[in-house]
């Protein structure tokens, strides 16, 4: 058995929409953070090491990255279609003359056939949205990936994210209004929080709209606040059996429609300090499945019925 026989996973979605594999290419166009440029704060958030998410070539040009991604990509599968994921840290947060000129040289690349842009609810300008609904009516898969994280207030404000919830949902208003498919981010584990704060989150972003999900496990890496929290001994991380079965549990709520693009995160083990099954991706999908498999149960199994939730509006 494989995740994806009870989960509604990108990849999976990804090959009924096209007929055949396409892989994301993960880039840094070098963007920062208003979170930390002091424009919303310094430091960033408390977890944030921009090394545990964003590719090993910072400073190499777009191209490069894409020609490497390729190679990676092809020792793996057979991918020939790629769709470009910007990632490291605020991919919006610029003017949007400089987002069009390192979206539109990736885009003209013959084999990427969409564009991916991770970035924050606060920084969202219409003119970024126009030029990603532009890109959607040329026919290109586009995906605006939002960290939302957690729909509590005083969470957000003990990480130091920097935004608030309102945010959120203006965002995903604005997409919507353009028929921008968004992915939410969500984290489990952040400080302060339980299971019951997970389940509302999830209830909350639902109910908002939306057409994608990430979930991550909060996990402790160097040079961060949360690392000298976790030494004090102020922060304990998830078991991995724990986050196995509340990850299985928030997939059961969640509406089949809804486009997993990732149940689990990790980070390399030079930089992952705890816990130790951040680094074993493979372990954890297939608790997932495992757990999900144990139960009888896929995705969708107890999610709300949709009357009493807002339509999702993008379908493929």
């Amino acid at each position: 058995m494989v995740l994806s026989d009870r989960v509604n996973t990108f990849g999976q979605w990804l090959f009924r929409r096209f007929g055949e594999r396409v892989h994301k290419i993960s880039l840094d166009a070098g963007f920062t953070c208003p979170n930390r440029d002091g424009a919303k704060g310094i430091g960033g958030c408390t977890f944030c090491n921009n090394a545990s998410f964003s590719p090993n070539h910072r400073a190499a040009p777009l191209a490069a990255q894409l020609a490497s991604g390729r190679q990676a990509i092809a020792r793996r599968t057979r991918a020939k279609r790629f769709i470009a994921y910007f990632q490291a840290y605020t991919n919006t947060y610029d003017r949007v003359e400089r987002l069009r000129a390192l979206y539109e040289p990736v885009l003209a690349e013959p084999d990427i056939v969409g564009l991916a842009v991770g970035t924050r609810p606060d920084c969202v300008p219409s003119e970024a949205l126009d030029l990603l609904a532009r890109y959607r009516a040329r026919g290109l898969e586009v995906w605006l990936e939002l960290g939302l994280q957690s729909a509590f207030d005083d969470t957000l404000a003990r990480v130091n994210r920097g935004h608030g919830l309102a945010d959120y949902r203006a965002a995903v208003a604005a997409a919507q209004r353009r028929d921008i498919p968004v992915c939410t981010h969500l984290i489990v584990g952040l400080p302060g929080e339980t299971e019951a704060h997970y389940h509302a989150t999830l209830d909350t972003v639902l109910d908002l709209g939306v057409a994608g999900l990430k979930l991550h496990p909060l996990h402790v890496v160097k040079h961060t606040r949360l690392a000298q929290q976790w030494r004090r001994g102020e922060y304990r991380p998830l078991e991995m059996a724990e986050y196995i079965r509340i990850a299985a549990d928030l997939i059961e709520r969640t509406p089949p429609a809804v486009v997993y693009h990732r149940v689990t995160g990790t980070a390399s083990r030079d930089i992952l300090l705890a816990p130790a099954w951040c680094s074993m991706k493979w372990n954890v999908l297939n608790g997932i499945e495992g757990e999900l498999r144990r139960r009888g149960h896929a995705q969708g199994q107890f999610a709300r019925p949709p009357e009493i939730m807002k339509e999702v509006k993008y379908v493929a």
